[in-house]
């Protein structure tokens, strides 16, 4: 008596993963065995860029504040120095957010911390 494969199961496997790769080109959509080469390679690209997205958004966020600092008379390096020794609890995304659409209360935080 041959071994039970599971049919269903299988089955059921096999559409999940085609499912995952709906949209894909050509064969990566459509042949189990390249879909689920290109669905395992796209959880590998997921998964890393969830973390580079984090990377991205600090670089740009020190981009705008040196940017920023620098219309006001002095750089990055110092304005975090000053925030830190003034003890002003903003952050990068805040400081970002303030040189780009407040630039008036950036500057007022940087008259703060400076003097």
């Amino acid at each position: 008596m041959p071994r039970s494969a599971n049919k269903i199961a299988s089955r059921r496997r096999r559409k999940k993963l085609l499912a995952t790769a709906k949209g894909y080109w050509g064969r990566r959509s459509k042949v189990h065995t390249v879909a689920k080469h290109t669905v395992h390679r796209a959880l590998q690209y997921a998964y890393r860029d969830r973390r580079q997205r984090k990377r991205q958004f600090r670089r740009l966020w020190v981009q705008r504040i040196n940017a920023a600092a620098r219309q006001n008379g002095t750089t990055y390096s110092r304005l975090v120095g000053a925030l830190r020794r003034s003890d002003v609890a903003l952050n990068r995304k805040v400081l970002a957010d303030l040189a780009m659409n407040d630039p008036a209360t950036f500057s007022k935080v940087v008259d703060h911390v400076s003097s």
